[in-house]
C-alpha cells in the first residue's frame, strides 16, 4: 500500500503528474488544485489512493490529506467514480465541498465537468446523512452537543469539518482559540484545517 509518494516532478499533463522516485516514474492522476501547486523539476509529496481493478491499477494523488479524505468520501458514494471525484475536487476545495453539502448548494457541484444534478443531489444527501449519524453517535456517547444545533458560523464550520471526516475531539481542538465572532464559515474552516494539519 502506498501512503504517499515523494520525489521529483518529472512531467505535468492535464489531470496527471509523473513523480520520479529513484528512476521510476509514477503516473499519478490528480486534481487541477494539486496540479497548480506542482512545478516540473521540484520535489513534491502526494498522498495516495490506489484504485485496483481487474484491468487497471491507478494511482490518485493529492497535495493535502484533506483533499485525499474528500476524494475517498466521494468515491464511497454510489455512482461517483474516481474520475467524477477528481472533477469535483478540481472545481471546489475541500472547504467549499463541505460548505456545499451543509448548505445544499448543488450548483457548486454541477459546475464540475460531467457532474449532473442527480449526482450532486446524491452526494449532498449521502454526506449529510453520514454527518447526522456521526453527530447522533457522539451525543449518545456522552460527547459535547454538536454545535450545529446552536447556530451561527462556528456551528456551520463544525458541521463542515465533520463532513470532511474529522471526529468530535479533533474538531473541538481545532476550533479552540479561534475567535469566530467576525469570521465567515469558510474562514473558520480554513483556520481550523491549518491547525489540524499540524496535529
Amino acid at each position: 500500500m502506498f501512503y504517499y509518494i515523494e520525489g521529483k516532478v518529472a512531467i505535468i499533463e492535464p489531470g496527471l503528474a509523473v513523480i520520479d522516485v529513484g528512476g521510476v516514474g509514477y503516473g499519478i492522476q490528480t486534481t487541477l488544485t494539486t496540479l497548480s501547486e506542482l512545478r516540473t523539476g521540484e520535489t513534491a509529496r502526494l498522498y495516495i489512493h490506489e484504485s485496483i481493478r481487474e484491468d487497471a491499477f491507478d494511482l490518485f494523488g493529492f497535495r493535502t490529506q484533506e483533499e485525499l479524505s474528500c476524494f475517498r468520501m466521494l468515491v464511497s458514494i454510489s455512482g461517483v467514480g474516481p474520475k467524477a471525484a477528481v472533477s469535483i475536487l478540481s472545481a471546489v476545495t475541500p472547504e467549499q465541498l463541505a460548505l456545499a453539502v451543509i448548505t445544499g448548494d448543488e450548483k457548486s457541484l454541477t459546475a464540475a465537468p460531467g457532474i449532473g444534478k442527480k449526482i450532486a443531489q446524491r452526494i449532498i444527501l449521502e454526506l449529510t446523512d453520514k454527518m447526522k449519524k456521526e453527530q447522533l453517535e457522539a451525543a449518545r456517547g456522552g460527547g459535547s452537543a454538536p454545535a450545529a444545533f446552536l447556530g451561527g458560523a462556528a456551528a456551520e464550520a463544525e458541521t463542515a469539518l465533520a463532513v470532511l471526516g474529522y471526529d468530535r475531539s479533533e474538531i473541538n481542538a481545532a476550533l479552540k482559540g479561534i475567535d469566530a465572532s467576525h469570521l465567515t464559515t469558510e474562514e473558520i474552516v480554513t483556520l481550523a484545517l491549518k491547525k489540524l494539519v499540524r496535529f
